[in-house]
């Protein structure tokens, strides 16, 4: 009765195509020509509403299985009449843990609740079972670490939920890749072509009839399920797209999508802007890795551009993100807006909390002690009385950058609405 009433909201890039006069939302596309054939090419990403928000105050997932950064990624081809699509999707690891930012640049993670992380992964991919069939997990997450604690839950958390229809496969990306070695990604490729040959994709024939449909899923996570996550995603979408452009004759069964390069360069484009679109909404920034995906290899601008989007990211998962998830909670009715309780607690900060907004003052202060020391050490050898005052500056700099450390969390933008328990 209030659908005239409700106006729908995606979250994602908008995009104007001439061709069906339409505007169109949260999707990249592209034309290309082989030979005569004209081929259209189209990746639309569906984030879940469940558990939105930004990326160190949405992870994991919550006690219904529910993860942060849930992304379904379609990859569509149409072709003389013909449609064949491709999905695949990412999340968060699916129990319940944290990661609250602390000053640090890495802060701990933290395995909230894990007597319940089996019930709470198993919820989760009945869910994903329900809705596509069966499934295969990926795990990119480092087999040792900190990463190390999490991918050891994760793969006892289903120990006893796998069989035939759900199967898990860990591969520790960094440790096989490295930096720079994703060619090797073609080691996790060989260890899943039989799932994804037996499992499919979606495809309709120029009469618009169906010839063949996806019974299966590859799930594929890792931290943040950006940047590792992305180049994973593109490597398995660009197999798939190959077997379908096979079967409908545009390849012969030796040609590649590199055997093309216009081809080539648009696909890695394509997926370059599905991870940074999915990233900026995620994280704040651009996903890292993305020189490899949009040009086939890393780049020495490309190394320094992640370096840039890792310091913003940490800029911004500090000072900005608290207040973003607080607009995220507001907009999604994850907080209700009571005029009586507001108005009691007035979302008062309270204890070191309250002295947060001073931390441009702090950091001021320890920026003019260590200039001071120097100043000073310089001018011992003119006059010896320098040297204690160098240590005076030195120590007072180092006791506040000690006490800013030791309560990192109160200096950090926290969520003021749903406040975090840590």
């Amino acid at each position: 009765m209030l659908d005239a009433y409700i106006l729908p909201v995606i979250q994602g890039k908008v995009f104007i195509s001439f061709h069906f006069l339409n505007f169109l939302t949260a999707f990249q596309s592209f034309e290309v020509a082989i030979g005569k054939d004209i081929i259209d090419v189209t990746l639309i990403a569906r984030r879940c509403t469940r558990r939105n928000g930004t990326r160190m105050w949405r992870r994991g997932a919550d006690a219904d299985g529910y993860v942060a950064n849930f992304v379904e990624s379609e990859q569509i081809l149409q072709f003389k009449g013909y449609t064949a699509s491709f999905v695949q999707v990412r999340g968060s690891i699916p129990f319940l843990w944290d990661q609250i930012v602390d000053l640090s640049y890495k802060p701990k993670f933290e395995i909230l609740k894990p007597e319940i992380a089996p019930r709470v992964a198993e919820s989760h991919f009945f869910d994903l079972r329900k809705k596509y069939g069966n499934v295969l997990a990926i795990d990119l997450v480092n087999t040792h670490g900190d990463e190390g604690r999490l991918t050891e839950t994760f793969a006892t958390s289903v120990q006893n939920i796998l069989n035939d229809d759900l199967r898990y496969y860990h591969f520790d990306f960094h440790k096989i890749c490295g930096h720079v070695h994703f060619e090797h990604l073609s080691i996790l490729y060989d260890q899943i072509e039989d799932f994804l040959i037996k499992n499919r994709y979606y495809l309709l024939n120029d009469k618009g009839e169906k010839s063949d449909t996806q019974i299966g899923i590859v799930r594929t996570n890792c931290i943040d399920c950006l940047d590792r996550t992305n180049v994973t995603q593109s490597m398995i979408g660009r197999k798939m797209m190959e077997y379908q452009l096979q079967r409908l004759g545009i390849f012969d069964a030796e040609e590649t999508i590199n055997t093309y390069p216009s081809f080539d360069d648009c696909f890695k484009i394509l997926w370059a802007n599905h991870g940074d679109d999915i990233s900026i909404q995620y994280s704040g920034t651009p996903a890292l890795k993305g020189d490899f995906v949009r040009f086939g290899y890393r780049t020495i601008k490309g190394i320094l551009i992640d370096g840039w989007n890792a310091l913003m990211r940490y800029y911004l998962n500090n000072f900005v993100d608290g207040t973003k998830q607080d607009s995220v909670d507001l907009v999604q009715g994850n907080y209700i807006v009571s005029t009586s309780r507001d108005k009691a607690s007035g979302l008062k900060k309270e204890g070191m909390e309250a002295i947060a907004p001073l931390f441009p003052l702090v950091l001021g202060v320890i920026l003019m002690g260590i200039v001071f020391a120097l100043l000073s050490l310089m001018q011992v050898g003119n006059d010896f009385w320098q040297l204690p005052l160098s240590i005076f500056w030195a120590t007072m700099s180092i006791v506040i950058i000690k006490c800013v450390l030791a309560n990192g969390r109160a200096f950090c933008n926290r969520p003021r609405l749903n406040k975090p328990t840590r």
